[in-house]
């Protein structure tokens, strides 16, 4: 979830001895990024509130990640979007709407649209892009970020890949490989949204940012922060959990 995910696994005292002594390049800073902040697999509950300036409206959720091809979300709260779900199994995405009873299959053109009305797209949440394979990456610099010095990296779409942005910038800090920071632009390269990732904490034993927060660019008074409130890794789940009628019975 891609997110969104998705997001999450710590590394303990990873640091350049481990690049054999010499400066790593942007592939492998990413790839250590990825150790840390993901697990094999994971089980999460989190709460996402939604910031409008006439409004704030939260939605609570359980969701489940294996690997890169296996993720389902659930929604347990409010009422009236409880138990809509969303299912990605390989290269097929399906949402669950439990008030008509119907799942349906999300088509690529959807993914860039907002999920649930928050500031995260489809792709943020249900689609997590492979950021080794369908990216070329660049170290910019390094620099101060939260208290720590990061690194800095640009990462261009490859060509035909399902990617919603124009170019992604990346920071990541240099001592622990926590990402903290991402901006993502569109095709003309204009500032869509930024990504602030903190609030670093134990969750499942793991020192991890808890807070997720997505700003628009063109839109201060509006912003989505997701709070990870229960976090698992490594969880004993296999493929065969990621179904559409597993999607359905996780509501109950």
């Amino acid at each position: 979830m891609k997110i969104i995910s998705g997001i999450i696994v710590s590394v303990f005292a990873l640091t350049l001895s481990s690049f054999g002594g010499e400066e790593p390049d942007a592939a492998q800073i990413i790839d250590r990024m990825e150790k840390v902040m993901r697990g094999d697999s994971s089980y999460a509950e989190m709460t996402m509130r939604i910031e409008r300036p006439r409004y704030q409206r939260e939605v609570s959720m359980r969701s489940w990640l294996k690997g890169r091809d296996y993720s389902m979300i659930v929604i347990t709260a409010p009422a009236r979007d409880r138990g809509t779900a969303y299912l990605m199994r390989e290269n097929d995405i399906w949402n669950f709407d439990p008030r008509i009873e119907r799942t349906i299959r999300l088509p690529s053109s959807m993914m860039a649209q907002s999920w649930m009305g928050s500031d995260f797209t489809n792709d943020d949440l249900v689609r997590d892009s492979n950021l080794i394979d369908d990216y070329e990456h660049r170290l910019l610099r390094t620099e101060a970020y939260q208290d720590r010095e990061c690194y800095v990296i640009e990462m261009i779409p490859r060509p035909d890949t399902p990617i919603v942005w124009g170019k992604v910038k990346m920071w990541i800090s240099e001592d622990d490989y926590l990402q903290l920071r991402v901006e993502n632009y569109d095709q003309q390269g204009e500032l869509v949204n930024t990504m602030t990732l903190d609030q670093i904490k134990m969750l499942g034993g793991r020192e991890i940012p808890s807070r997720i927060t997505v700003v628009p660019a063109d839109k201060d008074d509006e912003r989505t922060i997701l709070t990870y409130d229960k976090l698992e890794f490594d969880i004993d789940i296999d493929a065969g959990f990621f179904t559409q009628a597993n999607m359905q019975r996780q509501r109950q």
